[in-house]
């Protein structure tokens, strides 16, 4: 395996093209001017407006090549991440793999990594931070994500086996962590599964259905209320999980060509699975939003993220019934989360020693609660040494 320092290839060749692209986008018409249709048009048009004329492309793009990019080639296949190096006195940082979901990526952590990694220095109001709770961390790019190469064929890759080889044989961590959040702690689940011996712990904020529980005689009334509220979910917010697993490339055509479209199929999952209620724009700045937009749109990887939804649906192994996660497992159960499980349900599958249900907070955890996040991490490394 192959790690190097990295330089991301962003560049600001794209930025005329992208203009003239917003400059010539075609609105669509609109009878409701809220959220009950899909995306409202007033906060679409406020957020191209802010990436027309106050957004400054060369400016992100410093800002986002600022950040401490490497690159693993791992049987020819090459992975992205981001590597914060922890900062600690007295003791060796814990090495800690983030991995976001979709439609979200490392920026979404770029005020979460840096206060993991120096506590001592971003610790924000936490008077119970210790400089050793500093974390080494580590943000891979999922395959298709990104900066991560784009795979050219059906079951190319793992996920999981090629995010473990870059922590163990890459960076040479004999254990280590796993925080996720949506597909990301569906990854953190399946390594634990496939690697304990190597996983110290896995931190969550979404968990699977465990297996053979439809058939289950035993669940309580709120595993029972949880279960109605997938399906309630499902039916009101799943089309375009439906659309993904299924029909990937027909929509990856309309959003790898507009960046109006693109914005609009992002915008409206930040706007609905977040505790933003009335503020998106407080809770989600303009710049944050573009910034990943950006990512998307230049390394043109919106496609192959959606195809992520399609080979976990149709070539992921199916959880067996003798499947359980052995390894120490904290679930935070974000109120604004798209289903919230109850712990009983947790504790069916995983080895819970840790459950928090947090004031604040949604799909989006390390930007809209950083600080909550933080400490959550924090709370769950301290149990575990």
């Amino acid at each position: 395996m192959k790690i190097t320092p990295w330089h991301a290839p962003l560049d600001v060749s794209h930025a005329n093209d992208l203009l003239q692209r917003l400059s010539n986008a075609r609105w669509a018409d609109a009878i409701v001017d809220d959220w009950s249709y899909g995306t409202a048009t007033q906060p679409l048009r406020h957020l191209i407006d802010f990436w027309q004329t106050r957004y400054d492309i060369n400016e992100a793009i410093s800002r986002l090549n600022a950040l401490p990019h490497y690159q693993a080639e791992i049987d020819g296949f090459h992975i992205h991440f981001l590597y914060f190096k922890g900062r600690s006195k007295s003791k060796k940082p814990q090495p800690l793999l983030l991995s976001n979901g979709w439609p979200s990526s490392f920026v979404e952590y770029t005020r979460l990594a840096p206060m993991l990694a120096d506590p001592g220095s971003h610790g924000g109001n936490d008077a119970d931070v210790d400089i050793d709770d500093a974390f080494d961390v580590i943000i891979p790019a999922h395959p298709g994500f990104g900066l991560s190469a784009r795979p050219s064929m059906p079951k190319q890759v793992q996920t999981i086996d090629l995010f473990h080889r870059l922590m163990h044989e890459g960076l040479g961590y004999s254990s280590y962590m796993v925080s996720g959040t949506d597909v990301g702690a569906g990854v953190a689940t399946r390594m634990a599964l496939k690697y304990p011996q190597a996983i110290k712990g896995i931190h969550l904020s979404a968990v699977v259905e465990p297996p053979g529980i439809a058939s289950a005689t035993d669940l309580s009334k709120a595993e029972l209320a949880y279960m109605e509220s997938v399906k309630q979910w499902s039916d009101k917010e799943g089309a375009y999980l439906h659309l993904q697993a299924t029909r990937p490339q027909t929509l990856a055509y309309a959003l790898n060509d507009s960046p109006l479209g693109l914005a609009s199929w992002i915008l409206e999952k930040f706007k609905n699975w977040s505790d933003v209620g009335d503020n998106l724009f407080e809770v989600f700045p303009e710049q944050m939003l573009l910034d990943n937009l950006l990512l998307y749109w230049v390394t043109q990887t919106i496609g192959s993220s959606m195809r992520y939804y399609y080979e976990a649906r149709h070539f992921r192994p199916a959880l067996q019934l003798h499947d359980r996660v052995s390894v120490p497992t904290a679930v935070c159960m974000w109120p604004r989360e798209l289903v919230v499980a109850p712990k009983e349900w947790a504790a069916r599958f995983y080895n819970l020693v840790q459950y928090t249900s947090p004031a604040r907070g949604g799909h989006f955890p390390a930007w809209e609660q950083t600080q909550a996040y933080a400490e959550d991490l924090r709370q769950f490394s301290r149990a575990l040494r």
